[in-house]
């Protein structure tokens, strides 16, 4: 068992004794490819590391020595192209498998690797581009990805080499599968890696700017022991599946590093288009037991007939990436008998509070602290919040600087100094804490509306509207008011029978279901109705926006 190597002790019987008890070694010199998928190799070459199937019936399983054959080869092939130590490499690879040879490959080989989503256009690749001064872009081989690179070249000087894989490989583009099979045999670099030396790299979502470039090094995947081990609860028999696409740091978050380490094996369901109900079919044909999603995937899955799939087999349900409306845990624990469990991490932390297993959940609440950081929540004026008293969530770093905790942002120092002060990180991100020590997001800090005196958070009116069957998808902002500082806006996007019915009448109604489910005075006093609401490529709300359109 690898994990014993990084913990001194694995097991714990509370809360408490995790608290009291949890201790990571970081080792001088860590590499996650040859530490753990080369080590699990040694140990146990016949056990099962990845198991990817897509949505053309296709379907294949590779265990820690075939991980360990690929990834070398992969190494060997990226050196014999001039990749090197330090090296920035940007990863457009979906749900591809080559996403798993290709990330451990540039960790072997000691590179930087930067993960981005297919959604990118010409614009957001070129910022990239010169933001990272990347040097290869490895890509699928598709439209319009392809396209989007190609147009992108002009303007990125530092780009050297671009690696397709997949069905189209242009003029001028390396073909990863036919090269890979001349590759000469992979040498591990005689200058061996730091722990503290860069990884990973990712560019945030940029709810309020341009994405920043989020810069982590070699301990963090040892970070995300917590992740796999004590959050999605997973074990050497377990079977994982994380529905996120390769380009966001979620997917190293539940579909590789603590997964790996704990000696989990990873499902990856390669699909173009999300369905609930093959999603569904996936975890009976291949016995998941254990799934992390947002709550937006959970939101569709109980509107299924779960009845007609055999779920036996799934133990554990965990859910991040946005905060939890208690009606979809209390549906889905009615449908399934499992308590769904939250999680609240950044691009810039690891998991840094949770629901773990010797906790019981609370519908709404992200759970309570990692031990692994220094967790508090702040008030304006510097002081640890009271129970019950909102705070920004911070990690405190002045006795120590944890490993997950990112290195800054990339040529950025002025931006890293406005987050990262005075010992301690400051996410950004308001909460409130109960009695229990449970953390209950807010939002965040930029998006609390100020009104009449009251501090109102995004999520608890959006909580409630989005118990209203009229309403699919909000967002809450605030709008300037003469007399009260601020009043409550809601943007919805309504539920396709109710489209006829946007009006007064609709309004009122919405608004007095607001009233009856939360404090009254949290209600909306302004309501539109839109098509579609402004995101991010990541999906994320983009609140700025609204309140810049309600400036005008």
């Amino acid at each position: 068992m690898l994990l014993q190597k990084y913990l001194a002790q694995t097991e714990f019987s509370s809360y408490e004794d995790f608290c009291q008890n949890y201790r990571l070694t970081v080792p001088d010199d860590f590499n996650f490819g040859y530490d753990i998928v080369d080590e699990w190799a040694a140990q146990e070459p016949d056990k099962l590391a990845l198991l990817w199937t897509n949505d053309h019936g296709e379907c294949k399983r590779f265990t820690f020595a075939d991980m360990k054959r690929e990834t070398d080869n992969t190494a060997a092939y990226f050196q014999s192209l001039g990749i090197k130590k330090g090296d920035m490499v940007m990863a457009i690879l979906k749900r591809r498998y080559e996403f798993w040879f290709t990330i451990v490959a540039l960790h072997k080989i000691g590179a930087v690797i930067i993960p981005a989503t297919h959604l990118l256009t010409k614009k957001d690749i070129v910022y990239r581009n010169n933001a990272a001064s990347i040097k290869a872009i490895i890509a699928v081989g598709e439209e319009p990805i392809i396209t989007h690179i190609n147009d992108a070249m002009p303007e990125s000087p530092t780009i050297q080499f671009l690696i397709s894989v997949g069905s189209i490989v242009p003029d001028g583009w390396h073909d990863f599968h036919a090269e890979r099979r001349h590759a000469g045999v992979f040498v591990r670099p005689v200058e061996h890696n730091k722990s503290t030396d860069p990884m990973l790299f990712s560019f945030t979502s940029g709810t309020t700017g341009n994405p920043k470039l989020v810069m982590h090094n070699f301990a963090y995947p040892l970070a995300h022991i917590i992740t796999a081990k004590y959050w999605h609860n997973l074990h050497e028999k377990s079977l994982h599946l994380t529905i996120a696409d390769t380009g966001w740091l979620k997917a190293v978050w539940g579909k590789l590093y603590g997964q790996w380490i704990v000696g989990a094996a990873v499902f990856v369901y390669d699909h173009e288009k999300f369905t609930p109900a093959d999603m569904l079919a996936m975890i009976e044909k291949y016995k998941l037991t254990s799934l992390c999603a947002p709550p937006t995937i959970f939101r569709f899955l109980i509107r299924e007939d779960l009845t007609k799939y055999d779920l036996s087999s799934l133990e554990w349900c965990t859910i991040a990436g946005e905060a939890l409306n208690p009606a979809v845990y209390e549906q889905f624990h009615q449908l399934t008998g499992i308590k769904l469990r939250e999680g609240y991490g950044q691009s810039e932390t690891t998991l840094s509070v949770l629901t773990p297993p010797w906790i019981e959940p609370k519908p709404g609440s992200m759970g309570r602290p990692s031990p692994h950081y220094d967790v508090d929540l702040l008030t304006p004026d510097g002081r640890s919040a009271e129970v019950g008293e909102q705070g920004q969530i911070v990690i405190r770093i002045d006795k120590q600087y944890p490993a997950g905790l990112f290195d800054g942002y990339y040529r950025s120092q002025e931006l890293t100094d406005e987050v990262r002060h005075d010992g301690v990180y400051y996410t950004g991100d308001l909460a409130w804490k109960d009695e229990d020590g449970y953390f209950w997001f807010v939002g965040r800090a930029d998006d609390v509306i100020k009104s009449s005196g009251y501090r109102i958070g995004p999520f608890e009116v959006e909580s409630a509207l989005m118990t209203h069957p009229a309403v699919v998808e909000c967002a809450i902002t605030g709008v300037p008011d003469e007399i009260r500082g601020q009043v409550v806006k809601a943007t919805i996007v309504l539920a396709r029978d109710y489209k006829a019915k946007a009006g007064p009448e609709l309004v009122k109604e919405i608004q007095d279901h607001v009233k009856a489910v939360t404090a009254p005075y949290k209600y909306p006093r302004v309501v539109e109705f839109v098509d579609e609401l402004p995101k991010t490529i990541s999906g994320k709300i983009r609140r700025v926006e609204i309140r810049k359109k309600d400036a005008r």
